[in-house]
């Protein structure tokens, strides 16, 4: 039995609205919060966004709406309320076990994801107003509160495919793979789409809907899919953090249109099928995959009245197919009623159209030109006589492409012209792209506007929104067709060269105060139109020229995107085609894009160097300021990784002098932040202290500016690299709180990069601490993530980080497995500044495994590099660690390891590191009263210790206060603690 005493049942006001949700229990007037009935502490600015954000479930909120509900007549900064969303996440469970509750839209806002439930306390035995249970229901029914998913809006009415609906929802529930085949036209994609609407509460909201008609290329299919599964791919190969992502969640994936791509997609969609067991996977083609666990749906024509006498208008309209003919005749703007004497003609229609949808709906679309005995005559006459001996062949796209050449024969000359040269957009287009791309000499504009509304009323283009922009598009088996119709007109060239032309005047024409909306529909419109116009220039028919502009011009689309392969690829392609533009501004564009991309996606840092170098004198030349503080940025993290520290404080130097030069407020804040990192890693804490504050300051005075280049948050940097140099000076406790802090601001940033660097850093704070359960846990999650977001070979540092942890544990052998296994990489990419450390501590591991040769011969190397390399951060634990290995091995008598402890305690002094004087003090402290001087051992850690005001229970200090008071019992301690 409970016990109440324990666990006391909290006040909750009659008629308290209860929401549910997951294993929480929110009591609104209340104001209470229960996870399995007890109550979870939660900070009253936390819970008044949880209550706003649960209020509008399924909606997205913008920033300004929680801060005016949570800070009522406050003027707040917007970091206040990342920070409390990020505690929110954290009380919540966010992420642990796949739960998902708040998440943020860039540019929106934040929307609660949860399946939500509402009752009344004083009802709170009766059944719930509106259950969430995970029933599959009818198409036509909606969710009361659908979690974020990436599904396109579902049609109002779906017609005569209930029955293809609840048998596949069966299939996809007890098979997990299935594939819905047929020819184009038949609808396949509106089923899927309603079948993935009909599961989204069974998914817990966890449905990803992939398009792949825009995507020509079958090496781009995994970074399609990642996109749209919000990962933001560092590497060549997304896969892997496509198959983190999905793990062991439960998830359901609708690839749609996969016929053009259908070898690459059929490899990709075994091999998750069989990786993934908890993912289910929904592919709309025009053939089968033919690959292990697919099971097919072939999708069949919607029911025909059969043929017999008597047909009134009410036996007709029980069937599907007349059912859609109608409602597509009502739709053109027709007003008349189907009677009992035209029923016959109808049903005669969508007979002759085999029952295709698409087909219906285009004979539909010819009711209103025609009439209905008009359209009838048309179909028994021309189109006839195109079905003529192939009716009756076996491939359902042969019925389609003759529906297809019907229709095409239907047209005008200017709608056909139009038609074709519109096949060369991928994706959604505007009005006026299609004017510019399907005009001519002799075809106008206008004229071109005019052959577009004919080709709508046809149902050969269809129009649609984009959050609040009309678009147009054709649908991927019109596009097809009309793509060989412009193939065989022999014009291929001229209008893909006015697309490129085209999309070469939309850039050059956006403003770079274009608002994140706007921007994010231009890219969403652009991208695969700009892969499209890419390949072409780039090919043998095409033009290099233009090509070198069109990656110049989609670059920072790529970048944007984090399509960072596709960026390297492209700006690659331009570079080797520069010609007359080599030295140009065109050429810095392509070469600072290209050192971005490589950045995070190579690993050969001498490369890199080089390629920074070289736009850099780009840079430079064209006084072109703002690309030249951010590769100093780049330049500055590769000098970092090289362990060139001393180069690393010039290049921030220098980045610091030109920012102030050219009145760079970003320039000059992500430039004292670099400082504070270069010093810090060249051993001066002090100077890292300074630089660090100095970059917060400014920030401060102009409105907490965040500094986001090279795709993270120099903010979340600043933070880690202050709490280090915190430590290391020996404010142990508030290293912890700043640590925490950029962990939590990471959360809210929800930049992948960002995340990356404070997990890196923050464990190692928390391992210097001692803290074990703190630093196991983020090493941990940085595993997790770098595996999620494909970061590439950084999963190294997941491995080092957990030796880390298990010499900690004094699991030496298991340290010293990992600390081998990391290091093959770390030097393979010239990571000499986290090599060295791991060098250190590997050396420490052999040690404790009494592989005492090894160990010497580790850490001599070690410090050979480090002096080679002119690197004094790790000196003085690498002097420390040389000396008790050399007392040990006999290489070292007790005065030169004396010597060499007091060398090592002198450059932490030197350095400002209290921390490591104090390690290296216990070291030679311990040498001494093992040759019975306790009165000077006691003397000289006690002096050190003496000088900590914070971080008593940290495990250093403990094990130093265990020393001071065992060596001198007899003598008050000196100093209270």
């Amino acid at each position: 039995m409970e016990n109440n005493h324990l666990h006391p049942r909290p006040y909750v006001p009659e008629g308290d609205e209860i929401v549910e949700f997951g294993p929480f229990r929110l009591h609104v007037a209340g104001r209470l919060l229960q996870r399995n009935e007890v109550a979870v502490k939660l900070g009253s600015r936390s819970l008044d966004l949880l209550i706003a954000l649960v209020e509008r479930a399924g909606d997205v909120l913008s920033q300004r709406e929680l801060i005016a509900r949570a800070w009522a007549g406050l003027v707040v900064d917007e970091a206040n309320l990342r920070v409390n969303i990020a505690s929110l996440r954290k009380c919540l469970g966010e992420g642990k076990d796949g739960a998902r509750y708040v998440i943020n839209l860039p540019g929106r806002g934040y929307s609660f994801v949860a399946p939500v439930t509402r009752v009344r306390s004083e009802s709170s035995s009766r059944k719930p107003e509106a259950t969430r249970s995970p029933d599959f229901r009818s198409a036509s029914q909606q969710p009361v509160s659908a979690p974020e998913h990436s599904l396109p809006e579902q049609l109002g009415r779906l017609i005569g495919r209930d029955v293809s609906v609840r048998g596949l929802v069966e299939l996809l529930t007890n098979h997990r793979f299935v594939s819905i085949i047929g020819p184009g036209g038949m609808g396949k994609t509106a089923v899927a789409i309603s079948v993935a609407h009909t599961m989204l509460d069974a998914f817990g909201g966890a449905v990803y809907y992939v398009d792949l008609a825009s995507v020509t290329d079958a090496s781009v299919v995994p970074s399609a899919i990642a996109s749209v599964l919000g990962l933001k791919v560092q590497v060549q190969d997304p896969k892997p953090s496509i198959l983190a992502f999905f793990g062991a969640r439960r998830a359901l994936l609708v690839l749609d249109n996969c016929e053009h791509l259908i070898d690459e997609i059929a490899t990709l969609a075994e091999w998750l099928y069989k990786s993934a067991p908890q993912t289910h996977l929904l592919a709309t083609s025009r053939e089968l995959l033919r690959v292990e666990g697919e099971h097919v749906h072939i999708l069949p024509p919607l029911d025909v009245p059969p043929v017999s006498d008597g047909m009134t208008t009410s036996d007709a309209m029980a069937f599907p197919a007349v059912q859609l003919f109608m409602d597509r005749v009502a739709a053109s703007g027709v007003q008349e009623t189907l009677t009992d004497e035209m029923a016959p003609l109808a049903v005669e229609i969508c007979r002759k159209m085999d029952g295709i949808a698409l087909a219906i709906e285009w004979a539909a679309g010819r009711v209103r030109s025609h009439g209905l005995c008009g359209t009838a005559e048309l179909i028994n006459s021309r189109f006839n006589l195109l079905w003529q001996g192939r009716r009756s062949a076996p491939p359902r796209h042969q019925t389609l492409q003759a529906m297809l050449d019907w229709s095409y024969n239907l047209l005008s000359e200017s709608e056909r012209r139009a038609l074709y040269r519109l096949s060369v957009f991928v994706g959604p287009f505007q009005l006026a792209a299609a004017q510019r791309v399907a005009a001519d000499a002799v075809f106008t504009e206008v004229e071109v506007a005019v052959a577009i509304a004919s080709l709508i009323d046809k149902s050969l283009l269809s129009p649609s929104m984009l959050n609040g922009s009309s678009h147009l598009r054709l649908l991927d088996t019109t596009r097809t067709y009309a793509s060989a119709k412009l193939a065989g007109s022999g014009e291929v060239n001229s209008v893909s060269r006015k697309l490129a032309e085209y999309l070469i005047e939309q850039f050059n024409r956006s403003s770079d105060h274009e608002n994140e909306r706007r921007a994010a529909d231009r890219d969403v419109m652009l991208v695969g139109n700009m892969r499209t116009a890419l390949a072409w220039a780039f090919s043998e028919a095409g033009d290099g020229e233009l090509g070198v502009l069109l990656a110049a011009l989609a670059a920072p689309l790529f970048l944007r995107l984090s399509l960072l392969d596709e960026c390297h690829r492209w700006c690659q392609a331009a570079l080797s085609q520069l010609g007359s533009q080599e030295d140009s501004e065109t050429h810095l564009i392509l070469q600072d894009a290209l050192a971005i991309s490589a950045l995070f996606t190579r690993v050969d840092r001498d490369d890199l160097r080089n390629l920074i170098e070289r736009g850099l004198n780009l840079a430079r030349k064209f006084d072109d300021h703002e690309r030249e503080l951010g590769l100093l940025a780049g330049q500055h993290i590769v000098m970092s990784h090289l362990g060139c520290f001393g180069e690393a404080v010039e290049v921030s130097w220098r980045s610091l002098e030109l920012a102030r030069r050219v009145g760079s407020p970003a320039g000059i804040i992500m430039s004292e932040w670099m400082l504070g990192c270069a010093y810090h890693l060249a051993g001066d804490q002090a100077g890292a202290l300074c630089h660090t504050e100095e970059g917060f300051k400014q920030a401060a005075a102009h409105g907490e500016m965040n500094v986001d280049r090279l795709g993270f948050a120099h903010r979340t940097r600043a933070l880690i690299i202050l709490a280090r140099a915190l430590w290391l000076s020996g404010a142990a406790d508030r290293a912890a709180e700043v640590a925490r802090q950029a962990v939590e601001e990471a959360e809210s940033d929800e930049r992948p990069m960002s995340m990356l660097v404070a997990l890196l850093y923050a464990s190692t704070v928390f391992l210097w601490r001692g803290d074990l359960e703190e630093s196991a846990a983020l090493a941990n999650r940085l595993t997790q993530h770098v595996g999620r977001y494909s970061f590439g070979t950084n999963a190294v540092f997941g491995i080092a980080l957990s030796g880390e942890v298990a010499l900690l544990r004094g699991e030496f052998r298991t340290a010293a497995n990992k600390f081998r296994e990391a290091l093959g990489t770390l030097r393979t990419e010239k990571r000499h500044n986290v090599t060295t450390t791991v060098n250190r501590s590997m050396s420490a591991a052999l040690l404790e495994c009494g592989e005492i040769l090894e160990a010497e011969a580790m850490i001599t190397a070690a410090m050979e590099g480090a002096e080679a390399r002119h690197e004094s951060f790790n000196m003085p634990e690498l002097l420390r660690t040389r000396a008790q290995i050399g007392l040990v091995s006999g290489r070292l008598d007790p005065r030169a390891t004396e010597v060499m402890l007091w060398h090592s305690i002198e450059l932490a002094s030197c350095q400002g590191a209290l921390s490591l004087e104090l390690r290296s003090a216990m070291a030679l402290g311990e040498l001494l009263a093992s040759e019975e001087r306790t009165e000077e051992a006691y003397s000289i850690l006690a002096e050190v210790y003496h000088r900590f005001t914070e971080g008593y229970e940290t495990r250093d200090l403990r094990k130093a206060r265990q020393l001071i008071e065992a060596w001198r019992p007899t003598i008050p301690f000196a100093k209270s603690t």
